[in-house]
């Protein structure tokens, strides 16, 4: 399996990341003897039976999986000293992946007309979807009206701005609002549980069209209506909204959380509402994510 590579914002160099759950990721996508075999078979089961996320969710809601907690701290070095709660007070492996964070770990960039990175996450932007000319693989698109299930939707947003967060096991899987708006109720898209990993998205840029997702439409008074959509993944068979519908929310205030697993958020803006920043525009021109976190600058209304 050839590296994942992103550009770390923090120690501004180009990292490799460490996958959780390699060996099964490669055995289900990648281009193995095994794999080749029986990945076909496999990837129907685990990702369209979502039994599977249920149960598996359930050994990782058990006390018993809190012994997951430390190992899993030390192998990918996790920063505890960021943690709202102390390591020893969580009493699942899931209640650990939901962590909370102190506040004053994610500051928030300021201003009005600044849109901030919603959560910890690897990012791809795209000011122009229409010219995206695939995300991981040449010559294979994504397009909104297989992802929105909406003709009208997808109208709207061609032509318009895309940013994409894939979050890792590895980080804290709380979602937040990137600007102040009014966020209208998140409404259900079924589908399967696949793997958002880049290996994954490889062999199948669909998976994001197929898996399971919520849609949420933010007005704004600056950045007009974005759609937030978060996306499930194998074992991410639940998607939490925290926020309460038609009620004005503050940039940095909680949407919601995924349980455990992988996960993808996207947020769609119309055409001519935001200027990316310059590293997230190079970067991803380079098919290169960006490691961010919560509360630094996505973007900016155009001036």
């Amino acid at each position: 399996m050839s590296d994942i590579i992103y550009y770390d914002r923090k120690t501004k160099r180009q990292e490799r990341e460490k996958v959780y759950g390699q060996s099964f990721l490669e055995l289900l996508y990648g281009n193995g003897i095994l794999a080749k075999c029986f990945s076909c078979v496999l990837r129907a089961f685990f990702s369209r039976l979502h039994l599977l996320s249920r149960l598996y969710g359930r050994i990782q809601k058990s006390r018993l999986s809190r012994i997951k907690v430390k190992p899993f701290i030390h192998k990918f070095e996790v920063d505890a000293s960021e943690f709202l709660d102390p390591v020893d007070s969580y009493d699942s492996f899931n209640n650990f992946f939901i962590r909370r964070l102190k506040s004053e770990c994610r500051p928030m960039a300021g201003g009005a007309d600044v849109a901030i990175l919603p959560a910890d996450a690897r990012y791809l932007v795209f000011p122009n979807i229409d010219e995206a000319d695939g995300f991981w693989v040449k010559g294979k698109k994504f397009t909104l009206k297989s992802f929105l299930q909406d003709d009208a939707l997808a109208a709207r947003y061609a032509g318009g701005a895309m940013a994409i967060a894939r979050l890792c096991p590895v980080d804290y899987h709380r979602f937040h609002f990137p600007f102040q708006c009014i966020p209208a109720k998140a409404h259900l898209i079924n589908g399967h549980l696949y793997s958002v990993n880049p290996i994954a998205l490889k062999r199948n840029i669909q998976y994001l069209c197929e898996n399971k997702r919520m849609v949420t439409e933010l007005k704004s008074e600056p950045f007009g209506r974005v759609l937030y959509v978060e996306i499930g993944a194998t074992y991410v068979g639940s998607i939490h909204q925290t926020y309460t519908p038609d009620k004005l929310c503050a940039k940095g205030d909680e949407k919601g959380y995924f349980a455990f697993g992988g996960s993808c958020l996207i947020l769609l803006f119309e055409p001519g509402k935001i200027i990316f920043d310059q590293d997230l525009i190079e970067y991803s021109a380079q098919k290169i994510e960006v490691r961010g976190q919560l509360g630094q600058t996505l973007g900016r209304v155009p001036s």
